[in-house]
């Protein structure tokens, strides 16, 4: 069995790359509704329709060679750049074409996984909003909700030494802190 990816999807693989990329260069800290904004500015720069885009990153469509030629000197590649793998490139891909995590802590979708589960919560919520707010609230406060103190380490101090509150502990305190800051949505009229 050939290991190697089908240049169908190094090409696919390349062009996310050039996405990121361009998130990289033109902001620090993208969120949701910034790179809405980038993947139609990107879809500009690279000349073709933001629907087309999304086809391409939704994999209903292939990058052809003219494509990939246009990606190229639109990004400033060398020919035959996006029929290359290149060196962010060099973990293998599973059989299913997914890439492994890489520990990368960019706030953006990362393989076809988080795009598939952000595109799902970004659905549901679209169609609920305030089921979907309380819900995903919910069990996202179960994630990460730390353990209880029975079945965390037993690690005992001396009863007089000052408790520092773990990571678990603050990361509990700051979920809670950010779910309370949510205003409730306003019903539609």
């Amino acid at each position: 069995m050939n290991s190697t990816p089908d240049l169908a999807q190094i090409r696919f693989q390349n062009a996310l790359a050039l996405f990121d990329e361009f998130v990289h260069n033109t902001v620090k800290h993208p969120d949701a509704a910034t790179l809405r904004g980038l993947e139609g500015r990107f879809a500009l720069r690279v000349q073709v329709q933001p629907s087309y885009w999304s086809q391409i990153k939704s994999r209903s469509r292939q990058i052809g060679e003219r494509l990939a030629r246009q990606f190229e000197q639109l990004c400033q590649k060398p020919h035959g750049w996006m029929d290359q793998v290149h060196a962010t490139q060099l973990t293998p891909a599973d059989p299913d074409g997914h890439l492994p995590a890489t520990g990368n802590d960019s706030p953006g979708p990362q393989d076809d996984d988080e795009r598939f589960i952000v595109g799902l919560v970004l659905t549901y919520y679209r169609r609920h909003p305030q089921r979907a707010r309380t819900r995903l609230l919910d069990l996202l406060g179960e994630a990460l909700t730390p353990a209880p103190a029975s079945t965390r380490s037993a690690s005992s101090s001396p009863p007089n030494t000052p408790q520092t509150p773990s990571a678990a502990d603050e990361a509990f305190a700051l979920w809670r802190k950010t779910q309370a800051s949510v205003a409730p949505l306003k019903q539609k009229k």
